[in-house]
């Protein structure tokens, strides 16, 4: 929707130009939460407290970096709603590969560019915008709204569930809006009904106590990369199915139904290959590139460490691993059967050591016909008028998603406005910048049809309407 393009009932919001220079401050703060001072998140953090003030904002210290709550609790009657976000952001990487310095946020043309533009600063700075709008010209939100942001999505999120639970009884919702979870693709609106889980592990493989010269020793002792090479193919079969007894437990063979929602989504397998700069696609045998994508677990070796360009036997070589988990897997019980898998392997010469991770995610998913998802199609049929809303999944994993709903009770909806081509966690990461605009007035259009009871929102969204 143009600027231009509203009705007597809207809001009026500030043009796009004139906030640029707030969120460019916002993403000035170097707040990542891998290597940042507990004083450059404490500064993230306080920035988005004083953009609560109408709401008591508040800086609220936990084990780790510390939580931003705010409460707007005037509207008897109405849902209450919890607003969750994160203010940390992903390392740079390599500052050479980046076209502007990341924590200067520039703007390009159409977009703006800066590290956490996209994920999550520029989205959240979206919902920010909208309930000081909502403030100043009409005296306050239509609905209850509890906010709650973070300081250390990127890493997982470890003290975020403690936090939830030492407050389950303040934190109390009817719903929980995720202003994370980037959107599909720039070509369509799309609203994400489930999001992968997640587990980790890593291998390690000892060898002699020390590096040895490849010529001298050559052929006298076990070589841990080797050894490491041999357990890592074993992970697959040579149709890309993972070959671990049990890692497929949980999971629900694709009904012909499901197919068939899937092959209807345009997907193009020549356009996706061009885009990821890949030779080929490759991927479990007997699905398709999307149903892949959307609905099959994975398990991805995401680096090897061990010697070098220089002529040794390594004495140590170790694995990364991670799992995108779907339908009921147990992050528990697959790393289980990934160590138990690797423990019968034949490795002579060398020892293997498994170290899993702590904090593995659960799928989840929300009904495609929860109202929650009929209000928020609706909200963006108002914005992109005449555009059909696409169902999709966010193939990574938002951590907080499960656990809202085990602690809280609450399901949680994605309505987010980055888009998922935009170099998050990447360098050159960016954010289009209408995206601002149709982000303000689909946030308040939501807020505004959840005000209207659940069921309202549902009859509106079935006659493609917002009132």
């Amino acid at each position: 929707m143009k600027e231009s393009e509203q009705t007597m009932d809207d809001l009026e919001l500030i043009p796009t130009d004139q906030l640029l220079p707030e969120l460019a401050e916002y993403v000035g703060i170097p707040s990542v939460s891998r290597s940042a001072t507990i004083e450059t998140m404490r500064e993230a953090a306080g920035w988005l407290a004083n953009q609560l003030s109408f709401a008591d904002g508040r800086m609220v210290e936990t084990d780790g970096f510390p939580v931003v709550r705010a409460d707007w609790l005037q509207a008897p009657g109405a849902p209450t709603v919890l607003v969750y976000g994160h203010y940390d952001v992903q390392p740079t990487g390599s500052l050479d590969e980046w076209e502007t310095p990341p924590f200067e946020m520039t703007v390009d043309g159409d977009i703006a560019r800066g590290r956490g533009v996209t994920d999550d600063k520029g989205p959240v700075f979206i919902v920010l915008k909208v309930a000081q709008a909502f403030m100043a010209q009409r005296g306050g939100l239509p609905l209850n709204v509890k906010f709650l942001f973070e300081g250390e999505e990127e890493i997982g999120s470890p003290n975020l569930p403690q936090y939830v639970k030492d407050h389950a009884e303040e934190l109390a919702v009817d719903l929980v809006i995720s202003a994370d979870g980037a959107q599909w693709r720039p070509t369509e609106p799309s609203l994400s009904i489930a999001s992968k889980g997640l587990a980790t592990l890593s291998i390690a493989v000892t060898g002699p106590t020390g590096d040895l010269h490849s010529g001298r020793f050559g052929g006298t002792v076990a070589n841990p990369v080797h050894a490491l090479s041999t357990i890592l193919a074993s992970l697959h079969d040579e149709s890309g199915r993972v070959a671990v007894d049990g890692f497929y437990d949980g999971v629900a063979e694709l009904s012909p139904e499901r197919r068939a929602e899937i092959d209807a989504v345009r997907f193009d397998d020549e356009e996706y290959r061009e885009s990821v700069g890949s030779p080929e696609l490759f991927g479990e045998a007997g699905y398709s590139t999307l149903q892949r994508l959307w609905e099959r677990p994975t398990l991805e070796i995401n680096g090897v460490e061990g010697g070098g360009k220089y002529t040794v036997i390594p004495h140590i070589a170790t694995g990364h691993v991670s799992c995108r988990l779907v339908g009921l897997q147990d992050p528990a019980k697959v790393l289980a059967a990934i160590t138990k898998h690797v423990e019968s392997l034949n490795t002579p010469g060398v020892t293997v050591n498994i170290t899993t991770d702590k904090g593995g995610v659960p799928a989840y998913r929300i009904d495609a016909g929860h109202p929650a998802i009929a209000a928020a199609t609706a909200a963006l049929n108002y914005v992109y008028p005449g555009e059909e809303v696409l169902l999709a999944v966010i193939a990574g994993t938002l951590p907080p998603t499960t656990m809202f709903e085990k602690v809280l009770g609450a399901k949680t909806i994605f309505f987010s406005f980055s888009i998922a081509d935009e170099k998050l966690h990447a360098p050159n990461e960016f954010l289009r910048l209408r995206r601002i605009q149709e982000g303000m007035r689909a946030w308040e259009k939501l807020w505004i049809l959840l005000a209207a009871g659940l069921e309202t929102s549902a009859q509106g969204a079935s006659n493609g309407e917002v009132k």
